[in-house]
């Protein structure tokens, strides 16, 4: 393999995972390689460091932004490019690459499959509060229990200045389930980024609102950036593609806080219908004497899905956590 790609792979600390060197020779030719090497940079000093006619630079820049590879700095004039800084971007990015194979997207998944908890774990042990949290549906919670702008998934959408939504990654490139596929709802700055390369469509605010409605009825759980703000994306994830869930529930690798609630059940509504039960994730609750309990509370993650399809009434959400649980700063 050309060392060029390996020295791509390092770059965003994957290395010594070949498939990560094959993902990067398949997506980007030798020549796009060289311009990615030679980044930070705008692209006249790109010209000037590979030799190349200016013209020519800009149209590969430009593919290769729509690839997912090279992010433009606009507070630099011309634009400063960067390539990707991180397996998240390099993930999320070129996964919506519009012309990939699906050689492409099975390598990706071959990685998910192979490599990802190696390379997860150290990562996530080392960090105080994981990069996730789940924020509850919309649904009620006890009236003593408060939801707060930052943890209230329409509050989010409402104080967003700009909305997009773009396909889900981990269903793209996994493709186990049926769940919804158009799903990953775009804050502000991501939203602009999805619209301007291509790979997702404006929203209105009434129009995510009526998104979020369907994607709770679809069962999906939501998941924001861990902090007191929407951060830039509202992620929709189920319990088989999604990168998180399926580690946290088969090696226990705390990689999302849960919200500040917890299911409850009320057992003089409950019908036994065991709905709750086929939409819970992680084995939260169990049947006893024909109703459904909370048997496993501390699984809880306080999505809230049980609730959405629960034809009794019987389960709401319990506040557990007070509101300090959820940290400040920015990602």
């Amino acid at each position: 393999m050309d060392s060029r790609y390996h020295e791509l792979a390092e770059r965003i600390d994957l290395g010594r995972y070949e498939r990560i060197v094959k993902l990067f020779s398949i997506i980007a030719s030798p020549a796009e390689a060289d311009l990615m090497l030679a980044m930070p940079s705008d692209v006249p000093a790109l010209a000037e460091k590979t030799g190349r006619p200016l013209d020519e630079v800009q149209d590969m820049v430009d593919k290769m932004f729509l690839k997912g590879l090279v992010f433009p700095s606009k507070k630099t004039d011309p634009p400063t490019w960067r390539m990707v800084r991180s397996f998240g971007q390099f993930h999320d990015a070129t996964i919506l690459w519009p012309e990939a194979p699906r050689e492409f997207l099975d390598l990706w998944q071959e990685w998910i499959e192979h490599d990802w908890i190696d390379y997860a774990r150290p990562q996530y042990e080392k960090m105080a509060r994981p990069a996730m949290r789940v924020i509850p549906v919309g649904v009620q919670v006890e009236a003593k229990a408060q939801v707060l702008a930052f943890e209230d998934v329409e509050a989010i959408i409402n104080n967003a200045r700009e909305l997009a939504v773009t396909p889900c990654t981990c269903r793209v490139r996994a493709h186990k389930c049926d769940h919804m596929l158009e799903a990953c709802i775009q804050i502000d700055n991501a939203a602009s980024y999805a619209v301007t390369r291509g790979t997702g469509r404006a929203l209105t605010k009434e129009e995510a609102v009526d998104l979020i409605r369907q994607i709770e009825e679809d069962g999906l759980i939501h998941t924001v950036f861990n902090m007191k703000s929407s951060g830039h994306v509202i992620c929709n994830c189920c319990s088989c593609c999604c990168m998180n869930f399926p580690v946290l529930i088969k090696y226990g690798l705390q990689v999302c806080d849960p919200s500040r609630f917890r299911v409850s059940i009320d057992p003089d509504l409950c019908t036994g219908c065991e709905t709750c039960i086929d939409r819970c994730f992680f084995g939260v609750i169990e049947m006893a004497d024909d109703l459904a309990q909370v048997a496993h509370p501390d699984k809880c993650l306080g999505c809230g899905v049980c609730q959405v399809t629960c034809p009794s009434g019987a389960i709401s959400m319990v506040e557990v956590r007070s509101q300090d649980y959820i940290p400040e700063g920015t990602h």
